[in-house]
């Protein structure tokens, strides 16, 4: 028996025996009783390909996203696994690294297994030029595009992210009101998040009339390559008594420099992340981070995807703000 028997037995659309198996809200409880009870007797299993032959739709979602190994884009996948997977759909997870090529790859492999929609995790796959963001204006032609802590404004195309550009201005604002007046910002890729940050450093710097020049410094590599980094900064006469990171690990390479220089922290160097990850709380002193949201984010996101398959008006851009978690590398005056 397949999925045609079973609603012409139950008397029922294709489409109802499929928000029965995923256990949709929507269908009446005297319903979902009699196509569960000729599902039962008949021992009928779904799969996968079986239920997108019948239905055309695979209950598959493909997410992309640059890096596994990166915490913030590992935890991302993990919300939004664990949301699919509350909301009946499966998904197929590709890891496309940072070149324009390889994501554009990756995404047309994903369309090529009938995906129903694509998540884009970060906002590395919003491009500087326009034109190299067309194939996923085109895949959003096809099916819905689901785009995390980035923004790009085309039909089908809904964009789930936090207001970075004022979480980073509030703390940079705050740091210089508490005496911090030389500051400076690091980061490591000027995507969409990363011109956001940077802007609202900027900006914060401009209203308080502090000289913005030598202020900007993109790291790169791991913790102790930032830490020699900053040193080499500090030896060459650039003295600083702030650091605002784009992200937690930049961050904790800005601690270890502080120590390895004797910088007491937060005394003569205050030092704020970015992400609110676990690396936060591991390092000593505990960092102070923006929490920018990535929890609900995630839920927001396959929130807003089940409701566009439900053909609910959805908005096209949902924007939270963060929040300023205050630990140990931060004295904040209120």
């Amino acid at each position: 028996m397949n999925i045609y028997d079973i609603s012409k037995k139950a008397g029922v659309s294709i489409a109802t025996v499929s928000r029965v198996l995923n256990n949709s809200p929507s269908v009446s409880t005297k319903t979902r009783n009699k196509v569960l009870s000729i599902i039962e007797e008949s021992g009928y299993m779904p799969n996968a390909y079986a239920r997108g032959l019948g239905l055309n739709s695979m209950n598959t979602i493909g997410i992309l996203c640059a890096d596994s190994s990166d915490i913030y884009l590992a935890n991302a996948v993990f919300y939004l696994e664990r949301e699919l997977k509350n909301n009946g759909y499966n998904s197929i997870l590709c890891c496309t690294g940072y070149e324009p090529k390889d994501k554009e790859n990756c995404l047309k492999l994903l369309l090529s297994k009938k995906v129903d929609a694509l998540i884009l995790v970060g906002s590395n796959f919003v491009e500087k030029n326009a034109a190299d963001n067309n194939y996923i204006l085109e895949a959003a032609n096809q099916v819905p595009v689901m785009l995390i802590n980035g923004y790009l404004k085309a039909p089908n195309i809904f964009c789930i992210l936090c207001d970075e550009h004022q979480a980073v201005y509030d703390i940079t604002d705050k740091l210089i009101k508490s005496g911090y007046s030389d500051p400076i910002f690091l980061y490591r890729l000027m995507s969409f998040s990363g011109i956001q940050k940077k802007d609202g450093f900027l900006q914060a710097i401009q209203e308080n009339k502090i000289e913005n020049q030598n202020r900007v410094y993109e790291c790169s590599g791991d913790v102790t390559d930032i830490k020699n980094y900053l040193i080499s900064l500090y030896k060459c006469g650039r003295h600083f008594n702030g650091i605002i990171a784009a992200d937690d690990e930049i961050a904790i390479g800005a601690v270890k420099f502080a120590k390895a220089t004797k910088l007491a922290i937060p005394k003569n160097i205050s030092i704020v992340g970015h992400n609110n990850s676990k690396l936060a709380k591991c390092c000593e002193p505990e960092l102070t981070s923006i929490d920018n949201k990535l929890e609900t984010i995630c839920i927001q996101t396959v929130l807003t995807l089940m409701r566009i398959f439900n053909n609910e008006n959805v908005a096209g851009r949902t924007v939270f703000s963060a929040d300023l978690v205050l630990r140990e590398t931060t004295n904040l005056k209120t």
